[in-house]
C-alpha cells in the first residue's frame, strides 16, 4: 500500500535532510522523482537560490524502476561527493508497511 505523503510534509523532510548535513540522497520507489526534486529545491532554498558551495551540495538521484538491491549496491559501493567524504549510510523507509528485515536483507545481499 502506498504511503499518502503531502507535498508540504515532503518539503519539511527535505529541508530537514539538507539542514542535517545530508551529502547524497537516493530516492527509491513511489514518487522517487518528487523526492529528488524536493531535496534539490530544499538545497537551493538553503542558499537563497544562489550558488551552493561545493561542500554543502546535496547530490540526489531517483530510482523508481530499479531493484532495491541494485540501489543499495550503488549506495554502499559507488557514492562519491565532489568534495566531501561520505562516512555513513542512513536508510529512511517511508512506508505503510514494516519492511526493516526485507531492507536489511537486501542491504546484506548488495554487499556480496
Amino acid at each position: 500500500m502506498k504511503a499518502d505523503i503531502s507535498a508540504e510534509w515532503r518539503r519539511s523532510v527535505s529541508r530537514w535532510l539538507v539542514q542535517s548535513g545530508c551529502l547524497y540522497m537516493m530516492a527509491w520507489g513511489t514518487e522517487s522523482s518528487a523526492w529528488d526534486d524536493s531535496v534539490d529545491h530544499a538545497n537551493l532554498e538553503a542558499f537563497d537560490y544562489d550558488e551552493i558551495p561545493d561542500e554543502h551540495l546535496v547530490m540526489t538521484t531517483w530510482h523508481d524502476n530499479e531493484p532495491l538491491e541494485d540501489v543499495l549496491w550503488f549506495a554502499t559501493n559507488s557514492l562519491e561527493h565532489p568534495v566531501r567524504k561520505i562516512e555513513r549510510l542512513i536508510l529512511i523507509d517511508i512506508s505503510t508497511q514494516e519492511r526493516r528485515i526485507e531492507i536489511m536483507n537486501s542491504l546484506a545481499r548488495s554487499a556480496d
